[in-house]
């Protein structure tokens, strides 16, 4: 009885709390609406803009609900990340239960989840045993010949095509230094080869590449249009100059100690008749033939005059008039690309005129554009070749991102050593930006030039 008597009174006293509890509640309920609408009183009023008859009223809250119902426009194309196509899989399942501690059994894959790893293993030595057999007729010993390793190795050296055309990918596309190549190929994979066999190595791979040098070169003097530059490069701690020919299928360089002109004419020969793209460089005149000099040398040049020489007036409006007519010739030639060939001579003409025009007047005066307009008239025929043949493009940026890739492998590795390493970077450097620029993957192209029986 004592224990129901306990139970009645605790109960009591809970319908008491509760009680309590619920006009407390109520209390602060008025108080909250009380204050709700004294913050509203405070706040000002906003002005109701007139609407439009004919615009309808929408919320933002609905527009932005219709954004969301409707359905989602599909991409024409994917840009998500595609899974690649595994390799190896493996199962993560629990065989227990962590809460019970039940063995569990069967299931259903929950997620994948893509790691993508890069084994480092060993240098792969495969040794090779020739086998002597005697004949029982006649008697004669014989074993195979070097022959038998034709597809697996080049000549003498004792790693294999495929390691040869590694070691090249890495020197031109890596712009790796010998000592950084053969660091890599010790911690990697542990093969042990000494400076003079890595260079050795490049020097053969140079050797099977010379005749499709001397291809592309052959496909240089055809072009309708080559575009040159030069870069300087140190040859045993001495200067000299790479020199580069390009088009849009070639690339073509050549290690000279000069920087004379002579060398345009024995890298085009007698009988290239095409466009020569250059930028003002004297060595460059002694192309005889149709020329385009490079308009953006020409135009960083007025820039730099502007910025030397804000409070003339005078160079100001010559240059916006210099660039504007500039601008012009691109227009006319990207619209009239078409047009018969004397009416493209004809505007060329009238190019030249009109920015001789603008240069005349300065051509004797001491202002700061004299230097330039005196330049534009030496070269004013070839200015706006690119009006004429719309082949041929009114810079020479080509030329230059073709010969970017050496001037960076001088700032890294400082140059080369020996005339022959000098030519052993040029065809090198020949083949792989000639890859590059036919859109080929430069080591399979090395390894099928290594291989190709012919070479």
């Amino acid at each position: 009885m004592a224990n129901r008597e306990q139970l009645l009174a605790l109960i009591a006293q809970q319908e008491r709390v509760i009680v309590g509890l619920r006009a407390e509640i109520e209390a602060l309920r008025t108080e909250n609406a009380a204050l709700r609408q004294q913050l509203l009183q405070t706040l000002p009023q906003e002005e109701e803009e007139p609407e439009e008859a004919d615009a309808p009223v929408v919320s933002r809250k609905a527009a932005t609900e219709e954004r969301r119902q409707a359905p989602r426009k599909r991409r024409a194309r994917g840009y998500g990340r595609k899974r690649a196509k595994p390799t190896r899989r493996v199962l993560h399942a629990l065989d227990t239960c962590t809460g019970c501690g039940c063995r569990l059994r069967g299931g259903s894959v929950k997620r994948r989840r893509e790691v993508l790893h890069i084994p480092v293993v060993p240098v792969e030595v495969i040794e090779h045993v020739f086998v002597e057999r005697r004949c029982p007729q006649c008697g004669r010993r014989q074993a195979p010949g070097a022959e038998v390793l034709a597809d697996e190795v080049l000549g003498q050296h004792r790693v294999s095509r495929q390691t040869m055309a590694l070691i090249a990918t890495w020197r031109e596309e890596g712009r790796l230094p010998i000592r950084v190549i053969q660091w890599a190929l010790q911690t990697f994979f542990r093969l042990e080869l000494s400076e003079g066999e890595i260079v050795a190595i490049l020097q053969s791979g140079a050797r099977c590449g010379q005749e499709q040098v001397a291809h592309l070169r052959a496909q240089l003097h055809a072009s309708p249009v080559v575009q040159g530059d030069e870069t300087t490069w140190r040859e045993n701690g001495q200067n000299g100059y790479f020199w580069s020919f390009s088009t849009p299928q070639v690339s073509y360089f050549e290690y000279r100690h000069s920087r004379s002109g002579q060398i345009v004419a024995d890298v085009l020969g007698k009988h290239f008749y095409g466009v020569l793209g250059s930028d003002f460089y004297a060595g460059y005149n002694r192309h005889q033939g149709p020329h385009q000099r490079c308009w953006a040398h020409l135009l960083r040049d007025i820039h730099t005059l502007k910025l030397l020489n804000p409070s003339q007036e005078s160079l100001q409006a010559w240059a916006k008039a210099i660039h504007a007519l500039y601008l012009e010739a691109c227009q006319y030639r990207q619209k009239h690309r078409e047009a018969p060939w004397i009416a493209r001579r004809q505007a060329q003409q009238e190019f030249e005129r009109r920015i001789l025009e603008l240069c005349q007047p300065f051509h004797d005066q001491e202002v700061p554009q004299r230097t330039l307009c005196r330049r534009i008239e030496r070269f004013v025929r070839e200015l706006f070749t690119f009006v004429v043949d719309p082949r041929v493009s009114p810079d020479n940026n080509a030329a230059e991102r073709a010969i970017r890739p050496l001037a960076v492998a001088r700032k890294i590795s400082g140059g080369t050593r020996s005339a022959r390493g000098s030519e052993t970077k040029g065809i090198l450097a020949t083949l792989f930006a000639t890859w590059r620029l036919q859109g080929l993957s430069s080591f399979p192209a090395c390894c099928r030039l290594l291989a190709s029986p012919q070479l």
